[in-house]
This record gives C-alpha cells, structure tokens and sequence, in this order.
C-alpha cells in the first residue's frame, strides 16, 4: 500500500523573525539548504518511498507560495487543503484524512510531516517508516520518537515501554528531569511525526474528541474546490475546537505505538535551534551572506541585503533584512515572539511582509515611498497576468526595463518593450501581462492620495482572488 505524505504547513514562525514573516514563513524559506526550502525538503525526503500525491494542509494566504513551491520540484499533482484559520494539528490531520479517504480508500497510510524539520539520516528515517508502516496497518497510531542527544527542555518526550509500546507522554520539562530522562535511556524527544490509517485516526477522533470529528467533517463536507485548492467552509471550521493530536488522540488512544528514529534531526523553531544544526567555523560562528567577522565568536550572523560586520562579540544572534535588524543573545531566542507582538500591536507592518512581497504572479518591491508617491520594482513572470483593476486614488506610470508587456489602459491594448512605458490614470481599467519566454521586470511609479494595496478593484483575476 502506497503511503501519502500529509505536510502540515500551518505556521508563520514567528521566533525566525526578521527572516519568517505572515506572509513568508519559514517553512518556505531556505534555512539550512542554499537551494530547497524546509517545505521542499520534507517532500524531497519522501520521494524514494513509494509514495502517493501528497497533501499539503496551510494556510488560506499561504496558498500560492506553496503551490510555486511544490511546481518548482516537480510536484505536479497534489491536494493543498486550505485551512480558513489555525486549529492547531487534530483538526489539521482530520482535514487530510478525510481528503486522502475521498482520493483513495479509507485505509490509505498517512505519513504526517511537519514542513519544518530537518532530518539528514534519510536512509534511517526510511527505515524507521517501514517499521511504522508494518504497525499502523495493524490499525496502530504511530508516533515517531527521536533518540534524545542533550537535555533538551523545548521538547515534549514520549516513555517507550516493550514492543513499540508508549508508556508515556511528557510534558516539556525542567533542565534536571531533562538530565533524568537523558540518563536513563527510557526516553524519546516527541517529534510530532505520525503515520497511522487514514480510517484508524479518524475513529480515534470520533471516539476521543468527537466535537472536533463531526466540526471537521461538517466543515469538509462543504468544501469547494478553487484551481489547485480545496477550500474548507469558513464558518462551519471556526466552530472547530483547537486542539493537538497528541491530547486529542495520542494520549487517550489504546493503539498509539512509538517506533525510534535514531537519526539526526532539528525542529527548527528558533534562532538557537538553527544555530545547534548549522556547521560552524574555527571561531564556532555560524555565518551566512555578506558577513565580516573580528574576534567573535559563538554567534549567528545573516545578512540579506547588505555586509553585515561584526566586532569582538560573542554569544549573539544578528539577522539582517532589508527593512530589519534583529541583535538578539542566542539564550533569549524564545523571547523573539515579544518584538513581534510589539510590533503587532504598533501597527507597523515588519511582522507581514518583506520589501520583497511575493504574487502568484511574480513579486513587487517597495524601492521608494512617500507621503503620496510610491516606487515598485515588479518582476512578472512568463505567461502571467495581474488582474484586470483599477485604483480609486492613485495614479500608476509603468516603466518597462526587460522583457516584454502586454497591457490594457482602458480601451487601449498596447505592447511595451524595454525603455518603453505608459501612464494609467486615476480611475481607468487597466491589466499588466508577460505574453514572452523572459521574465518581465518593470518600475512602477505611483503617485496620489491614497497608496494602500486596499485601494484596489478587481473586475477579473485567474487567480480566485
């Protein structure tokens, strides 16, 4: 029987900020690889395993970010369910079982990842799903446990008993329990990995949180489909309480199994625990971009747009973005949550987006903005096209540099080329599209009284927006 990868991508990994925004998390960002992000990576870990289409759970804004992600690797066909709001991961998994039972029979294997961990030891990870496979079509609920290698109080841990028995869930604990549990040999990290039967979950869910089953399923029952998206009815899910699997199910559950992976393996939730994972160099600072280091050490230092220099400190975590510098002690790594919240309750916008804000289309940059004037740099790519619109408030000049513009300017269909440009009046139905091979790449100047994204109608749009 064909396994199917169920990727939980839900998060917005707020403790990676400057790096990890709403609207880029960092389970799309290339973290630990200069190529794949943790979301293709936890994919690609999949593809020697004889595997089925995978489902992929997230966020509603997060939809087109995955969908380019998984294009980009190859992965053509897929299910990416879209959550109107976070559940946490009982009903995150109920989602995908009842959307795995739909595409396949109601005892199809699924292998729950999250999209933000980082294994290396794909051959022993490999083997321990065969092991897991072998239980859960025993109708067992498997959970992963990872063969503890420090005294790690971030980690929930699991008490495995005989013959794959779990004799114990755990909460996180303190450092001197952690040193116990180390010591003795009994003890599994928690990793929050599952594979159990589509069928065998759900009735565990029916029999332990049957609130949470019957809002799932009343939820999914009035799904839609919207292009590549199956969309989940927004009111019916809200009524969904929140909940883990592990109390939902795991916990309560007479068939949970726990089979040890004993293999490398990060949750990379924080600045520190990225900094643990990476190699180091002879100063043992992790340096990543334009970075220049003095007489430093024990640090983590990422540049993003700029050289980043760094002189006789120690113990420091620095990440540099375009709108945003965190200077942070690696210790307090948790504690990057409370610069979010601020930020949050500013009104400032740090928290949402990069400089850089990513479309289903291609990508926008902010270069220059004032009190009634805006400058974007806009990177459309080949075959794409924004939605036919138009602004109430603002005035548009469109500055081709390369490639090649399709563009309707009220009644007028014009093409543009490089050095060419035109100028959109406040009020006039207007649509930008890239009909060449090439990316097309253009300086959009705005100017008026009001330069909001809000500020915009839309009359038609491939995308369903």
């Amino acid at each position: 029987m064909k396994i199917i990868p169920v990727i939980l991508s839900g998060g917005v990994g707020s403790r990676l900020w400057p790096l990890s925004r709403e609207h880029f998390p960092k389970q799309c960002l290339p973290l630990t690889d200069v190529e794949y992000s943790l979301l293709q990576q936890t994919l690609l870990r999949t593809a020697s395993l004889d595997v089925a289409d995978p489902i992929v759970v997230c966020n509603e804004d997060h939809r087109f970010l995955i969908a380019q992600q998984l294009q980009s690797i190859g992965v053509t066909k897929s299910s990416i369910v879209l959550e109107p709001k976070g559940r946490n991961t009982a009903p995150a998994i109920a989602l995908a079982a009842l959307e795995a039972q739909k595409q396949n029979d109601k005892d199809a294997l699924l292998l729950v990842l999250p999209a933000d961990h980082v294994i290396r030891d794909v051959a022993v990870f490999e083997k321990a799903i065969s092991q897991a496979a072998e239980l859960a079509q025993q109708d067992a609920l498997v959970t992963f446990g990872v063969q503890p290698t420090r005294p790690e109080t971030g980690y929930g841990y699991i008490r495995a008993g005989e013959d794959f028995a779990v004799a114990e869930f755990v909460e996180k604990p303190n450092l001197t329990t952690a040193q116990a549990y180390l010591a003795s040999g009994d003890y599994l990290w928690n990793s929050g990995m599952f594979l159990f039967k589509a069928s065998a979950f759900l009735s565990e869910l029916k029999i332990h949180r049957d609130d949470i089953y019957s809002a799932v399923s009343n939820a999914y029952e009035n799904r839609s489909e919207d292009l590549d998206f199956v969309r989940i009815d927004a009111e019916l899910f809200s009524a969904c309480p929140e909940e883990s699997i592990d109390y939902a199910v795991m916990e309560p559950t007479k068939k949970a199994k726990v089979v040890p992976y004993v293999g490398d393996w990060s949750d990379i939730g924080a600045w520190d625990a990225l900094y643990d994972y990476a190699d180091k160099d002879a100063d043992n600072n992790v340096l990543l971009g334009d970075v220049m280091s003095e007489g430093s050490s024990n640090c983590l230092i990422r540049s993003e747009s700029r050289l980043v220099a760094a002189v006789g400190v120690q113990d420091l975590v620095i990440v540099e973005t375009a709108d945003a510098v965190l200077v942070m002690d690696k210790n307090n790594a948790q504690d990057v949550k409370k610069i979010v919240k601020r930020i949050q309750a500013e009104g400032r916008e740090e928290h949402m987006f990069h400089t850089t804000v990513h479309r289903p289309w291609g990508t926008y940059q902010t270069v220059d903005l004032g009190d009634r004037h805006q400058v974007k740099r806009i990177m459309v790519k080949p075959g794409e096209k924004l939605s036919v619109q138009m602004h109430h408030h603002r005035a548009e000049h469109w500055v081709v540099v390369s490639g090649t513009a399709k563009v309707q300017n009220g009644e007028r269909e014009i093409l543009l080329t490089e050095n060419e440009s035109t100028y959109i009046p406040v009020g006039v139905v207007h649509a930008l599209e890239n009909p060449g091979k090439i990316p097309l790449e253009l300086v959009e100047v705005q100017s008026g009284s009001y330069l909001g994204e809000d500020d915009i109608v839309r009359f038609s749009d491939r995308y369903g927006r």
